[in-house]
């Protein structure tokens, strides 16, 4: 220690100059001097450090090794840089540790082996690097694909795991490639017009939307995130590309409801206007089928009074005979309302037995022939008393009656209305044939509808129920009524009853 004193104004001359730590030991591993950069960085005074073991600056959990390791560097005596591939750290003064660089030169003055330290606080350069090492594994880790490319010749020059692992290319197959050799859908013209605004400074990023091309061929929809960045000395593009599949299914899925809801709200308003049309010809029909037979009950009641006479017996009887048969036409109008609500409400009770068709059939001809009107015959229908029907009974006679009524309604003076039963693969059908007035086809659709009645029907009386009715009460036991019709011509209906309620 005495020796290298002796030249003490020179070292602190030269290390004075020095921006790194200078710290010299002897071969007992003992600090012989030090420069004010290595004072300032540990802590220290000047001089304070003198003499002291070179272990004072090392952290406690280091020491043992480290004077291992002093001691075969002196041996060995030559210059290299210490702890490589380790990581090395010093201890401030107040206990403080931080990470540090150190070279290691020997040299030999007055016989004596010297160490000299050149130290450097690397604290900074530490932060950074972990920073650097941060946001190189985000990089690598987003679950986004991540390209890096030239901005002048557009090769790329870094991508990210989840660009590899997506699009099938490794790295360096990547460094061969341009963005527009995986979007097949773009050209040159269309990439250049999308970064000319980066370029020129007028944006600082463009979003839009394409395809990509793997490897393997298939194409996936991205959005593409671009802009201008600089690595090195040299301006790079930066994109984050988005996969947005499952994006595009949901917007098709969503356009393709949006349309079956717009389709079907179309169709509900359609639906609703003809109602509201329906409902304003009911009210117009109610109050017309209930005003005339009113109107009738009220003019007889009233040529009554003045038939008081024994003679004019057949005059009152006639009046009294009318008031009858308005009166149950408005029962039968009342009844078909209630039958409606019934209907409606789910209360409708069934009796299933088992009868001779001909026994409905007999009571529907018999009532409907008081109904006929001049010169119309009913046809019966022939070999039918073997036929034995499992149904409701007043079901069956309610709809028959609705048809015959309906054909004698709507057919002219001099005309028969035919009964048919015929049995076809599985049912047993029972046609009504007329030669009346007919449906406009046109307006075919809506025959069953409640309250609906063609234009062509709208001066007989009647609600335009009795067939919704009807029809509505066989359906519930499993049988229905189907139709054919033309204007003018004629309407053959039809009551479809399922083989199994067949005896």
């Amino acid at each position: 220690m005495r020796a290298f004193q002796k030249n003490s104004e020179i070292f602190n001359l030269l290390s004075e100059g020095v921006s790194e730590g200078i710290i010299v030991v002897n071969t007992e591993q003992t600090i012989v001097a030090t420069n004010s950069s290595a004072e300032r960085m540990f802590g220290y005074t000047k001089g304070e450090l003198l003499g002291k073991p070179l272990d004072t600056l090392v952290p406690r959990r280091y020491r043992g090794h480290h004077d291992q390791h002093v001691e075969r560097f002196i041996e060995k005596s030559e210059r290299r840089q210490m702890g490589q591939g380790r990581d090395l750290h010093g201890v401030h003064k107040n206990g403080n540790e931080f990470p540090v660089e150190a070279g290691l030169n020997p040299f030999k003055l007055y016989e004596e082996t010297y160490v000299m330290a050149l130290i450097i606080d690397i604290t900074e350069r530490k932060i950074k690097e972990k920073e650097l090492s941060h946001w190189a594994r985000i990089f690598d880790e987003s679950l986004n694909e991540i390209y890096v490319f030239d901005a002048t010749s557009l090769h790329f020059l870094n991508v990210n795991k989840e660009a590899q692992r997506n699009m099938g290319y490794s790295l360096e197959k990547f460094k061969t490639l341009k963005p527009l050799d995986i979007k097949p859908h773009m050209d040159a013209p269309q990439f250049q017009t999308l970064i000319d605004p980066l370029l020129k400074g007028e944006r600082l990023k463009v979003k839009f939307e394409t395809d990509h091309q793997r490897q393997d061929g298939s194409i996936y929809p991205v959005e593409v995130h671009l802009q201008l960045s600089i690595l090195g000395e040299k301006q790079v593009f930066v994109a984050i590309i988005l996969d947005i599949t499952e994006r595009k299914n949901y917007t098709e899925k969503l356009e393709k409801k949006v349309q079956e809801r717009t389709k079907q709200l179309t169709e509900a308003l359609a639906k609703e206007k003809e109602l509201n049309e329906l409902k304003t010809r009911f009210l117009s029909l109610v109050s017309h089928e209930f005003k005339t037979p009113l109107s009738s009950i009220l003019t007889s009641i009233t040529l009554l009074a003045k038939y008081t006479e024994s003679h004019q017996q057949e005059k009152r009887d006639k009046h009294v005979e009318t008031i009858k048969n308005k009166v149950r036409y408005l029962d039968t109008i009342l009844t078909d309302f209630l039958s409606v609500e019934r209907l409606d409400s789910g209360k409708v009770n069934y009796k299933l037995e088992t009868f001779p068709l001909s026994k409905i059939v007999n009571e529907v001809v018999y009532g409907a022939n008081m109904l006929l009107k001049a010169g119309q015959t009913i046809k019966y229908p022939e070999n039918i008393d073997d036929i034995f029907v499992r149904f409701d009974e007043k079901t069956l006679e309610l709809a028959l009656s609705n048809l015959i009524h309906n054909a004698i309604k709507y057919s002219p003076e001099d005309t028969t209305i035919s009964l048919a039963v015929r049995k076809g693969k599985d049912t047993i059908l029972i046609e009504v044939i007329d030669r009346g007035i007919g449906i406009p086809a046109e307006e075919q659709k809506h025959i069953f509808n409640r309250y609906f009645r063609a234009e062509n029907a709208l001066l007989n009386q009647g609600t335009g129920i009795g067939l919704n009715i009807a029809k509505q009460h066989l359906e519930n036991l499993g049988a229905t009524i189907v139709f054919t019709s033309e204007e003018n011509q004629g309407s053959i209906f039809t009551i479809v009853i399922p083989l199994e309620n067949i005896n």
